[in-house]
């Protein structure tokens, strides 16, 4: 089992070692305000558990050079990001540095055996790089509502043959580690607050426009689940009444109207019929048409690809603005596959905010495009098993 810090100074230590590198003695006792000698206890012990190791001397600040301390190089981390249409693997060290990152295609539709037997082997490809001298935790995140408390999905509309599969117990089983499992979209919240934009903010959103529409609660610097664990499935709040079917049962979600799905559906129909110039030559020579495709026809001026996107962004900005009003957050972020419409979307987006918003609420209040470039669900899935680790409980 991976050793555990034994109090909350330890925990304490590890988490500001890990979140800002090697320090010296001295400048984590200025953080920490323990006295000198409980603190070299605690650093000694922490030693002893090989979850911390000495590293030379600081520069001197007028007086005996301080010692360094950094968390083990041989620390590591895995994270499991499970899309609805891929897989990410990644493996961190310590300070949670991707050393490894693997994706492939998946359809999540497959069931829970087969795509976590699919992510194990891409896991198996990091261990045959020698990246992998043990795991000490692993984090997972899944497109779906889960309990978070039971470590499984339940009753996820868009992943067949998953509700209430033990994700959490067959992947500590399997790996022989502590495992922690959440919705893929708390998963990246966790990642931009870690190292992203969000570093600085203590309360924000994040919207994920993938196949699915979800956003992630950070309140006080941590992810608000809710009683149950669905806090932030924002897919699912209505729209309109006698809108299009939804994946979960009900009609006029806003995730029907501009999910990854419905904005494929749409941009289809605007090629066939030809409303679209652009995406019928691209259907026209076989190719697949995808949200990237719709990005580039409304870069190329085509007037129903910005439609398409101008009306998808209202309706986003439409439930968004209820959420500024309502949690007044000092940072919203959009991030996801369908977030890579770009600046056309973002701009859709602010407008409406902007207007519909309480103007006390939007004053300073900035929009933003995630920056991570697709790593915020593995670095958030690591962050999320190293805050268990480097904690008592």
């Amino acid at each position: 089992m991976t050793a555990r810090p034994q109090n909350a100074h330890q925990a304490r230590l590890l988490r500001l070692l890990r979140d800002d590198g090697p320090r010296s003695r001295a400048e984590l006792g200025d953080v920490v305000r323990l006295s000198r000698s409980k603190l070299a206890q605690e650093l000694d012990r922490l030693v002893e558990s090989g979850l911390v190791e000495t590293a030379g001397l600081a520069a001197s600040r007028g007086g005996r050079r301080s010692g360094i301390v950094r968390l083990s190089p041989n620390l590591r981390f895995v994270a499991f990001d499970i899309g609805a249409t891929s897989i990410d693997v990644a493996v961190t060290n310590g300070e949670l540095e991707i050393l490894g990152h693997v994706t492939e295609s998946c359809d999540v539709r497959q069931g829970a055996t087969a795509v976590l037997d699919r992510a194990l082997d891409l896991l198996g490809k990091l261990r045959d790089e020698g990246l992998i001298p043990q795991v000490h935790g692993t984090g997972i995140g899944v497109p779906g509502p889960v309990s978070f408390r039971d470590g499984m999905p339940v009753v996820p509309p868009i992943m067949t043959g998953w509700d209430r599969f033990p994700v959490r117990d067959a992947i500590g089983q399997e790996l022989g580690c502590p495992v922690l499992v959440d919705n893929d979209v708390n998963i990246m919240a966790l990642g931009e607050l870690h190292a992203g934009l969000a570093r600085s903010v203590d309360d924000f959103l994040l919207v994920k426009i993938g196949t699915g529409i979800g956003c992630g609660i950070v309140v006080d610097g941590t992810i608000y689940r809710g009683v149950s664990g669905s806090a932030g499935d924002i897919g699912h709040i209505r729209i309109n009444d006698g809108g299009p079917m939804c994946a979960c049962g009900n009609a006029g979600c806003l995730e029907a109207y501009f999910g990854g799905a419905a904005l494929t559906r749409d941009a289809l129909a605007a090629a066939r019929s030809g409303r679209s110039p652009y995406l019928a030559r691209l259907l026209e020579s076989g190719a697949e048409i995808t949200a990237r495709d719709v990005a580039e026809a409304a870069a190329a001026g085509d007037p129903e690809a910005v439609r398409l996107v101008r009306e998808g962004g209202r309706h986003v900005g439409q439930v968004l603005a209820s959420l500024v009003s309502f949690f007044n957050p000092g940072l919203v972020i959009i991030a996801g596959g369908v977030a890579g419409l770009g600046h056309a979307l973002l701009a859709e987006i602010r407008s409406v905010v902007y207007r519909r918003s309480l103007p006390l609420a939007t004053g300073n209040l900035p929009i933003v495009l995630s920056e991570l470039s697709g790593t915020a669900g593995v670095i958030g899935a690591t962050r999320l098993i190293s805050d268990h680790v480097f904690s008592t409980a």
